[in-house]
């Protein structure tokens, strides 16, 4: 039978775990939900610019935006990866590694030039451990990316296409889809093609399509059209920094609630243990005062 004095030191020391996990489930979900508020509204400021294309599609607008202009045959590639900060976030990274590293192989096999920069600690490590050599880093990135920061970014991203540095830009990142899934997703936002594919449209959006001929655009819908392109992409950009941060807390809450109550079974085993293991030390003891007292007698 195991010592009880032991036993019972164990127990404390997972009850004080249990303490740290149930405190960082408790941070991660109100992370969670100042990010799943910044996400909802960005994704109602990207379906209106998808609202404002097709009324300028529907108006019989052409626009030859190099950012809309397809290259069939990429000669350069960038990648961006965005994992996170920390770890005790379950298999969130995980997943966003398996993604990046076979597509990033995938891409140096049929293209050559594949620049690859990363978000996060555990992606430049994780990377690295897989031999990808990396160009750009960011550590700034938490649970509430700033916009600012992101703009920088895709700034660059827009100067460097444009000026046909490289052809191609894929996004890495954990897609939030509800609070039970989340998917490591590959994105390609530049060229950027139709700015509303793959958007959901809505009914007003229908109706302004139906009744684009009525409207009169100043200066005119090709210049409006011009500032919309780039201001779109930062926008979706900085959209899939926020899924991946928005997932990243989901992954954290989920994994701490596991190791709560993973240390909370253990608990219980633990105090059955330690109580048989006390009561055989008590009835070891009263037999020796009952043995010491049939001696005194003899």
């Amino acid at each position: 039978m195991a010592n009880a004095r032991a036993l019972d030191k164990r127990r404390k020391s997972i009850r004080n775990i249990r303490k740290i996990t149930r405190t960082m489930e408790l941070i991660a979900t109100a992370r969670y939900k100042k990010a799943m508020d910044r996400a909802h509204a960005v994704t109602a400021y990207t379906d209106r610019l998808s609202q404002i294309v097709s009324s300028l599609s529907a108006a019989g607008t052409e626009v030859d935006h190099p950012l809309l202009q397809p290259r069939d045959n990429p000669k350069a590639v960038r990648v961006l990866v965005l994992s996170s900060n920390r770890g005790l976030c379950g298999g969130y990274n995980a997943g966003i590694l398996r993604a990046a590293a076979p597509r990033i192989r995938e891409l140096a096999d049929s293209i050559g030039n594949v620049t690859v920069d990363v978000s996060g600690k555990r992606g430049i490590n994780g990377l690295k451990f897989r031999g990808i050599q990396t160009a750009e880093t960011y550590l700034q990135f938490e649970d509430q990316p700033a916009y600012d920061e992101v703009e920088k970014i895709a700034s660059g991203f827009l100067d460097q296409y444009i000026t046909g540095q490289f052809d191609r830009l894929e996004v890495v990142y954990t897609k939030f889809i509800s609070t039970s899934r989340q998917e490591a997703t590959i994105e390609t936002l530049l060229p950027f093609g139709s700015l509303d594919e793959g958007e959901s449209v809505s009914a007003d959006a229908t109706v302004d399509s139906q009744n684009a001929n009525q409207y009169e655009f100043l200066p005119t819908a090709e210049s409006i059209l011009e500032e919309v392109v780039p201001t779109s992409f930062k926008a979706k950009l900085f959209k899939c920094f926020l899924d991946a941060a928005v997932s990243e807390q989901v992954a954290r809450m989920i994994a701490m609630k596991g190791a709560t109550e993973s240390a909370g079974e253990m608990i219980s085993q633990l105090s059955m243990t330690y109580n048989r293991a006390r009561q055989s030390q008590i009835t070891g003891e009263i037999m020796e005062i009952i043995g010491g007292v049939e001696a005194l007698k003899g």
